[in-house]
């Protein structure tokens, strides 16, 4: 069988673990929300959750929303209660200073809840596995 029919075969690439693939997906969902684009002529990034965020209320509140999908998937994949625990605490302080004019729309720009969280799982994905022996290569 050659690589690319197991790849196929298997839905992920030969050596990439099923966490790493999935914390792949969720780095691209957090750049989308927090740093996707940039400031022309500066080095300040924002995504769509700054962007949005300008929107009284419905910004903010719908915008928790793929920071819980993320949490979700973190439960999913087998993070520890205190892991969990610090995301969601994240997520907190994001939606609650979020809510603020003004201030809350440049907090979100330097806060990034999602991209801290899945940095958070992914370190502790990382950790788990060079002890036991299966770090990815990278």
């Amino acid at each position: 069988m050659t690589r690319s029919s197991r790849e196929a075969r298997s839905g992920q690439k030969e050596g990439v673990s099923r966490p790493d693939l999935e914390i792949g997906d969720l780095e691209t969902l957090a750049d989308w929300m927090d740093s996707r684009f940039r400031i022309p002529g500066t080095g300040i990034r924002f995504g769509l959750d700054a962007l949005f965020g300008i929107v009284p209320g419905v910004g903010d509140g719908l915008l928790t929303l793929p920071g819980v999908y993320i949490l979700v998937r973190a439960h999913r994949l087998g993070a520890p209660f205190l892991l969990l625990a610090r995301m969601a605490g994240n997520l907190a302080i994001d939606l609650v200073v979020g809510v603020i004019p003004l201030v809350g729309d440049i907090f979100d720009i330097g806060f990034r809840a999602n991209r801290r969280n899945v940095a958070l799982l992914r370190a502790h994905f990382d950790k788990t596995a060079r002890a036991s022996g299966t770090a990815p290569d990278r």
